[in-house]
């Protein structure tokens, strides 16, 4: 089930993003400072608590958070699910629902990180020429953006809904 986050979530989310962040982008980044000393579960549970992220986050929920999508307007500015249930169709779930119910058309990812860009791609995203340094590193993000049909179509839904 995919509802919206919780404070009760706070953990549960901080420890899918520490965990994931580390599996996927340590061996990009190659900055352990950051990966096992900054990125701790207590304080991005606070981060998350206390900006008020997880009113614009939406979880799998089927009696274990197993992921977590978060969207800012129309951009999906995480998607994330635990190393453990990959591969189960949770964030293909995740990004379908968001798809559905909220106008998101743009998203950034790690140039580097082929796995993600594959699963964008699969989805309906499509590389732009647009990229931009990760702050803080030498590495780039990347724009995806929805596939210019299926925007229109939300374009339509939307009108016609007015």
């Amino acid at each position: 089930m995919i509802r919206r986050a919780k404070e009760e979530d706070a953990s549960r989310v901080a420890e899918i993003l520490v965990f994931v962040k580390r599996m996927k982008f340590r061996p990009i980044f190659q900055d352990d400072a950051y990966s096992f000393g900054e990125l701790q579960v207590l304080p991005v549970a606070k981060k998350y608590l206390e900006s008020g992220i997880l009113n614009h986050m939406l979880v799998y929920d089927d009696g274990i958070v197993k992921g977590l999508i978060h969207i800012e307007g129309n951009e999906i500015a995480e998607l994330y699910v635990d190393y453990f249930f990959q591969n189960q169709g949770i964030g293909t779930a995740l990004i379908e629902y968001a798809k559905e119910h909220y106008p998101v058309t743009f998203l950034w990812a790690i140039e580097k990180n082929t796995d993600a860009i594959r699963f964008y791609e699969a989805h309906g995203f499509h590389l732009t020429d647009t990229k931009k340094l990760e702050e803080g590193t030498a590495e780039y993000l990347v724009k995806m953006e929805r596939a210019v049909i299926e925007t229109q179509q939300i374009n339509i839904l939307q009108e016609s809904e007015t």
